[in-house]
């Protein structure tokens, strides 16, 4: 109860003091087409957003503004049926060849099997740090709640309030984190079937073509990037900036056994147990604590 407590407390306080938060704007304020604009479309009430992919083109979108720390939240429905070779994708990235992303990619299956739930973080431009899960639930029958929490603490990856993934700041020990620069939020539907069904194995069904998937409720509280100046200001512990709050440097107790659940139920790749991969040589964050915060 106290934590709830100082949550809704924090999260008032920035509303009232931080002009920089933006809270619950719709997909027609804060986002654009800008791909496939024949493809997509987004609704009358401004509040849903339906992306196409057919054998012509793909469709995406993206926020009209950076944003540097905070929550950024949407409800999905994936593509039904027989999805296979298609990749529906959200994300959070910056830009050019050092660039930061914090990303969910949703990988197509074949009717009847799962889809999988695929996770990554890139950091000045290098990735290669994949989770990846089955949903414990069919994405594709109603819309569920996609978020991402990211501070200058640690970042989390949740799915209907559950967290699935933390990903900690250990920069201070050499290992890099995406704090210093803004990102836009990015939605698209598009042709993986080169490598996102069995490696690739599993092509498009063009005959099922057109494939739909729907977006809805995009929340945005997060701080606005305004250029390197946000950079101090964005990651400030000061009572607007509610991300810096104490409850939101590490999970609770609860958080962390749903995490354990999910983690130990679900999960189907981690790279930091993939040492065939690395030859050996693990990145250094796999032997980071990420889940308890004693850094």
């Amino acid at each position: 109860m106290g934590t709830k407590f100082a949550r809704v407390i924090f999260i008032a306080l920035g509303l009232l003091t931080f002009d920089q938060v933006l809270v619950e704007a719709k997909i027609s304020r804060s986002m654009y087409i800008d791909w496939g604009q024949q493809h997509a479309s987004i609704s009358g009430d401004g509040e849903d957003l339906q992306l196409v992919l057919d054998q012509t083109s793909g469709s995406a979108a993206q926020s009209k503004r950076h944003f540097l720390f905070g929550s950024i939240e949407m409800l999905i429905k994936l593509v039904p049926g027989n999805s296979a070779g298609t990749v529906t994708a959200y994300y959070l990235t910056s830009s050019g060849d050092k660039h930061d992303e914090i990303d969910f990619e949703f990988l197509g299956n074949v009717s009847g099997q799962p889809y999988i739930v695929h996770t990554n973080i890139y950091t000045q431009g290098k990735g290669s740090k994949e989770q990846q899960f089955y949903p414990w639930f069919d994405p594709t029958a109603d819309f569920h709640n996609y978020t991402i929490h990211w501070n200058p603490t640690e970042i989390v990856w949740y799915i209907d309030s559950l967290p699935i993934r933390v990903f900690r700041n250990y920069e201070n020990q050499g290992i890099p984190y995406p704090n210093k620069q803004g990102m836009k939020v990015h939605a698209s539907l598009w042709n993986a079937d080169n490598w996102a069904t069995r490696g690739g194995l599993v092509k498009i069904d063009w005959k099922s073509a057109p494939f739909t998937a729907r977006f809805r409720r995009f929340r945005g509280k997060a701080c606005k990037w305004n250029g390197p100046v946000s950079i101090g200001q964005c990651a400030a512990g000061t009572p607007g900036n509610w991300w810096t709050s104490p409850v939101y440097k590490q999970l609770s107790n609860a958080q962390k056994g749903q995490l354990n659940w999910v983690r130990s139920q679900h999960m189907i790749y981690d790279y930091c147990k993939d040492t065939k991969r690395f030859n050996g040589q693990m990145p250094p964050e796999c032997s980071k604590q990420q889940f308890y915060g004693d850094k």
